[in-house]
């Protein structure tokens, strides 16, 4: 791979400001100073130092966010604010995007990443990923919502979504529910309560797959997985 296109996708900045910083002797690999922008390396095994420090090259990011309301699942939108907005300068360069989507008004577990073949066992219906929301609910839900979201709910369009589980923390006037689902339909769970009759008010997701939403994180705010975290996502 070429030198400067290596410091360009770590966040060293745009191809053109690399080749400024690669010709005034900055870059060395292997222990020797580079000054020619396209001298290939190996990134996995030759030793680079950028400005007196070890580049420490990664392929894949792996990120964590607590979604905020008003921000869209998306990575570019000429009216919205996307999740990858939120994001520091230095994860710009890896073209990270959203794992699956959560809507507009909805918050909590959103995963970044550039690793495809990853999202797409995590988003593949053959995979069946559970995903876990906590939600409160305009109204009393009962053991018949239960029962609905057991034997599958058909939308407004027709479709039969798969068995999913219903769990009543508290039921009044506002009820407070936790949702398992496997699948990931446009709006599927507030479609699912507006066929019973109900209306989600607010609406968070807690868990995908074994991924579970850091407590620390406030929302709007993010980390990298843990090697732990990674380890048991991919190992599913």
């Amino acid at each position: 791979m070429r030198l400067d296109k290596v410091l360009a996708n770590q966040g060293f900045g745009s191809r053109k400001d690399v080749k400024k910083l690669i010709k005034k002797g900055k870059v060395q690999v292997d222990g020797k100073a580079i000054k020619d922008s396209s001298f290939h390396v190996n990134p996995n095994e030759s030793e680079i130092i950028v400005n007196g420090k070890v580049l420490n090259y990664r392929d894949y990011i792996y990120l964590m966010m607590n979604k905020p309301k008003g921000v869209i699942s998306a990575t570019h939108d000429r009216v919205e604010t996307c999740v990858t907005d939120l994001l520091d300068e230095e994860y710009q360069p890896f073209s990270l995007f959203p794992v699956g989507r959560l809507d507009k008004d909805t918050v909590g577990l959103l995963m970044l990443t550039n690793d495809g073949e990853l999202a797409h066992r995590l988003l593949s219906p053959q995979h069946h990923v559970e995903k876990i929301y906590e939600a409160e609910i305009k109204g009393l839900v009962t053991e018949q919502d239960v029962q609905a979201f057991k034997e599958g709910i058909t939308l407004d369009d027709g479709y039969v979504t798969k068995p999913a589980q219903l769990t009543i923390l508290d039921a009044n006037d506002v009820s407070y529910v936790r949702i398992n689902i496997t699948e990931g339909k446009f709006h599927q769970i507030r479609r699912m309560f507006s066929a019973l009759g109900h209306k989600v008010e607010e609406l968070k997701r807690l868990q995908m797959g074994s991924l579970v939403l850091d407590g620390a994180l406030d929302l709007g705010e993010y980390r990298e997985l843990t090697e732990d975290e990674l380890k048991h996502l991919q190992a599913h």
